[in-house]
């Protein structure tokens, strides 16, 4: 998992990428953990969480784009 300051490395295309890849695996674990329970369980809440920073991070840029837009 990366850390915060390595998610605002991160490029927008590359953001989104890991956004949609970190979701695709979290559906993959749910499904693992409903079938066969999963070593660790916690896995799931951490996943959730580090979707949870990286939507964090596209919301904040998204939200600069459209401040840098109105004071044009």
């Amino acid at each position: 998992m990366l850390k915060m300051s390595e998610i605002r490395q991160l490029s927008d295309e590359e953001l989104k990428e890991k956004i949609e890849e970190e979701q695709r695996r979290y559906v993959r674990m749910k499904w693992a953990h409903k079938i066969t329970p999963l070593e660790n369980p916690m896995r799931l809440r951490f996943q959730r969480k580090f979707i949870a920073r990286l939507l964090t991070e596209w919301n904040r840029r998204q939200r600069e784009k459209r401040q840098a837009q109105n004071k044009k």
